[in-house]
């Protein structure tokens, strides 16, 4: 099974939470792919601790995950769906994401509680 793993539960996997702790089974033993835009919001909330937490989390997320880049019908695609569900930008391309992948979003994030293909953590 393909995962997306949601920034929301990267950020509770680095904190040991308890979700996090949840994550770390799907994190650390299946088939990862990420956004970009993941990669933006855990880099810049693992900021808050440090740059050097930031550099080591962003690294440990690049070597277990496939990151997808955002195209132009990735774009499209999220957009279509902000535009429907209106949510966030980076909700839309993460959800855009994992459609377009196959992926189950591993995620706590409350928008997208009632989505099929999501395991919620929260």
């Amino acid at each position: 099974m393909t995962v997306l793993i949601d920034s929301w539960a990267w950020i509770e996997y680095f904190k040991s939470s308890e979700p996090g702790k949840r994550a770390k089974e799907l994190i650390e033993g299946g088939r990862i792919i990420i956004s970009t835009i993941n990669v933006a919001e855990v880099f810049r909330h693992m900021l808050i601790l440090s740059k050097k937490d930031a550099e080591d989390a962003l690294s440990f997320m690049l070597k277990t995950s496939f990151v997808v880049p955002v195209s132009v019908k990735l774009a499209k695609d999220a957009a279509l769906i902000k535009h429907e569900k209106k949510w966030g930008l980076g909700d839309s391309i993460v959800l855009a994401t994992a459609l377009q992948h196959g992926a189950k979003v591993v995620t706590g994030d409350s928008d997208f509680k009632s989505e099929p293909g999501i395991i919620f953590l929260g």
